[in-house]
């Protein structure tokens, strides 16, 4: 199947992060994620890549970094920002809410302007369970939500508890 031209709207978007990303470095927002070394991580809707870069320098050469996004332009960018790079811990998952990782693999969720787009969010946050680490971590941020809002979302199905919240985001924990 051939892929389309990005249109407009995703331009745009891409536009306003690096934009933002320009004012609010991702490394920034990342510290208060809890990434150490090592670490497996997924970016789930990672969009364009935001997070890629500064994500890859937290994990280093032994971690690795799952970038999940139902755009395949989105996943387009991620791969050339990896290429660039040189990157080796980056792979993309293209999907809507599967990831196909193993159950219990993965030390950080990152969940960023992510869940305002998502209608029912049980499935989404079923499958960040599944994959989450028993002592795992949710960071999540939505600047188109309140904190309360954020926090209702997540922990509305018993699946996680807030551990904290940050100055641009707040940690979940498997309950």
């Amino acid at each position: 199947m051939a892929s389309r031209k990005p249109g407009f709207e995703f331009r745009f978007m891409v536009f306003c992060f690096r934009l933002r990303d320009f004012f609010i470095p991702r490394r920034k927002v990342l510290k208060e994620a809890g990434i150490e070394p090592g670490f497996v991580v997924l970016d789930y809707g990672s969009g364009p890549g935001g997070y890629v870069l500064a994500t890859s320098k937290l994990v280093g050469p032994l971690g690795a970094i799952y970038s999940l996004d139902k755009n395949d332009h989105a996943l387009a960018m991620v791969r050339d920002i990896a290429s660039k790079h040189d990157l080796r811990n980056v792979k993309t998952i293209h999907s809507d809410c599967e990831t196909g990782l193993d159950d219990g693999g993965v030390d950080v969720v990152l969940f960023y302007d992510t869940l305002h787009t998502i209608s029912k969010s049980e499935r989404v946050l079923k499958e960040l369970y599944r994959v989450l680490k028993a002592d795992g971590l949710l960071s999540c941020s939505d600047h188109h939500m309140t904190k309360d809002d954020i926090v209702s979302r997540i922990c509305e199905g018993g699946l996680f508890r807030l551990l904290r919240s940050g100055k641009k985001t707040h940690t979940f924990a498997r309950d």
